[in-house]
């Protein structure tokens, strides 16, 4: 039984399903709250949900945006030539880091995975093959993770649209085999991107 009253272990379980936070540190995060001047923790939860409000994904290719198009879709210095696919819109966000890159993104939301119910039309790949038939699209470059989902995406993506005229690319394997865009320092990803391969 918990030493703790009923509304802090219901703020450590919510906490606890946040992404890297552990049953230790949602506790101590729980008690720093409660402890914490009102007007500061009320800012906080205000500042979460707006955030959560007005966070939206790009229409054109799915990264986090508060307006449309996002601001990578929106800059005309971008090489629009270039589209780098990313599972999810964080991934932008890693390969932004590296300040490597300066074409376009496009986020499938997903690996195929028939195990686990994903099938390629689950996935943004219908929106990939639009933004392709313009004729302006001359290089994809899948970012995906080196696992069996990944190559089996990355697969059928030049499958798809390697008949089309457009390169299909592969970042490098400097990253950690089974991991994502996430977990790779700056410089692994600036060399994934620079040792890229065709198909």
């Amino acid at each position: 039984m918990s030493a703790l009253p009923e509304p802090i272990n219901q703020l450590v379980a919510s906490l606890s399903k946040l992404p890297g936070i552990g049953p230790r540190s949602a506790e101590r995060i729980a008690l720093h709250l409660v402890q914490t001047e009102k007007e500061t923790v009320q800012r906080f939860a205000e500042n979460v949900l707006a955030a959560r409000d007005k966070i939206q994904l790009c229409k054109t290719c799915g990264a986090l945006t508060e307006r449309q198009p996002c601001v990578f879709c929106a800059d005309p210095r971008r090489d629009v030539s270039l589209i780098c696919v990313v599972e999810r819109p964080v991934d932008i966000l890693s390969l932004e880091k590296s300040g490597v890159f300066r074409g376009l993104y496009h986020v499938l939301g997903g690996k195929i995975s028939p195990l686990n119910g994903v099938e390629p039309e689950d996935l943004h790949i219908a929106e990939l093959e639009r933004r392709c038939e313009g004729g302006e699209v001359k290089e994809i470059i899948i970012a995906l993770p080196s696992d069996v989902e990944g190559d089996a995406t990355s697969f059928y993506l030049n499958k798809l649209l390697g008949p089309r005229g457009v390169r299909i690319t592969r970042i490098a394997h400097g990253l950690p085999v089974g991991s994502g865009l996430e977990f790779a320092d700056e410089l692994t990803l600036s060399r994934a991107l620079e040792g890229r391969r065709q198909f």
